[in-house]
């Protein structure tokens, strides 16, 4: 599998664990508390697959961006949290930044 799709799930699945860490209620509720532990360590382990083929600092940056901006979005649609034009905007450069660094990986 290309090492940029493996990362790619990993990012989501970032997204996913730290959406997660809000139902946990700080770790004491042991269902929610489970999954996201188990969703954590399966993306830290595709992060470190992709880093098999992708430089440590590129993937790294990729990861937790595509984490920042999807747990930003999930609260502002799910959560109610503030969509001001400012925080919209500083969201899109985050997706730039992601854009950029994949494209400046060359042929990684």
């Amino acid at each position: 599998m290309n090492a940029w799709l493996i990362l790619l799930a990993a990012g989501l699945l970032e997204i996913a664990w730290a959406t997660g860490l809000r139902f946990t209620d700080g770790f004491a509720r042991l269902v929610p508390t489970i999954a996201v532990l188990a969703i954590a360590w399966l993306s830290f382990y595709l992060l470190a697959v992709a880093m098999r083929e992708i430089p440590m600092g590129t993937a790294y940056a990729v990861w937790s961006g595509i984490g920042a901006t999807g747990v930003a979005i999930l609260g502002i649609l799910w959560f109610k949290e503030p969509a001001s034009l400012a925080r919209l905007a500083f969201i899109a450069m985050i997706v730039a930044g992601i854009i950029g660094l994949k494209w400046s990986a060359g042929n990684h």
